[in-house]
């Protein structure tokens, strides 16, 4: 695996790879990657493509009260993590090489897309994402790019931008990876100690119930507010539990796909789900 953190140097590689006719994967991270990432490099790597792995922890989704500062960081063995894998190239840009100085230029996804749930409780961080992505795009020109499915406002974000723009990348998405109790993997799980890791199970299944008595075709707000009820009498702190249609993140339309989300903070620890409700 090579491992690149100058955009000349990536652009090279991406150029001999396109010269024998190869085609390129991206799959974007912040790092303390998990089963969930090497899922996505799984799934690249099945697709026949040359895999790239870029890994910055990106400072414009972060907002100032959040944990941009003690967000983990382990770049040896995630390096690893992705050889093992089967990533081709580690794009490892420094912030200076992302944001130069001087660095004036914000890329902004209005409308529903952004208008609640992480976009209410987190302002400006799609922003963040959108420049980021966007960003990460130009610089490696990858046929396609992966995305997990648990961070799904996200992913809807990032389709949008690239419909938006015509950018020449096809994002595909890889379902929500789980520990054995259910749980979403993610990096901020290693912030929880065991006692609240023991409790965290507490959103997959409450989401889960809730799911299930909406596709029963029990009424929507009871099962939600069973779920709040739940996530509280477990110590989260709730920022929401909603069901969206799954195309918009707006209001459910009768007879479209529609997707149950959630996130809600254990102590100082953030997490998110969500799940299909068919």
């Amino acid at each position: 695996m090579l491992t690149v953190r100058d955009v000349d140097a990536l652009r090279a590689a991406v150029a001999g790879w396109r010269t024998d006719g190869e085609q390129i994967a991206l799959v974007p991270t912040m790092g303390a990657l998990h089963a969930g990432h090497m899922a996505l490099v799984a799934a690249a790597r099945r697709a026949g493509t040359r895999v790239v792995a870029s890994i910055f922890v990106n400072p414009r989704q972060f907002a100032p009260t959040e944990d941009l500062a003690r967000y983990p960081r382990r770049e040896l063995a995630d390096a690893r993590m992705l050889a093992e894998a089967g990533c081709d190239l580690l794009w490892l840009p420094a912030m200076e090489t992302m944001y130069p100085s001087g660095y004036a230029t914000n890329v902004s996804v209005r409308g529903e897309l952004t208008a609640g749930l992480d976009g209410a409780a987190r302002p400006g961080h799609f922003d963040g994402v959108a420049t980021v992505v966007l960003k990460l795009l130009n610089q490696v020109g990858p046929d396609r790019a992966y995305f997990g499915e648990k961070d799904f406002q996200q992913l809807a974000v990032v389709q949008r931008l690239v419909a938006d723009l015509d950018l020449p990348v096809e994002v595909l998405s890889v379902p929500t990876q789980r520990d054995d109790d259910g749980l979403a993997l993610s990096s901020r799980n290693l912030y929880l100690d065991p006692e609240q890791r023991a409790r965290a199970v507490t959103l997959p299944r409450a989401l889960g119930e809730a799911a299930r008595a909406v596709a029963s075709g029990q009424p929507v707000e009871p099962a939600l507010a069973h779920a709040r009820e739940q996530l509280a009498a477990a110590g989260f702190a709730t920022d929401y539990v909603a069901l969206v249609d799954a195309r918009t993140l707006g209001e459910p339309v009768n007879g479209q796909p529609r997707r149950l989300l959630a996130a809600a903070r254990l102590g100082t620890t953030r997490l998110i789900d969500n799940l299909a409700v068919d």
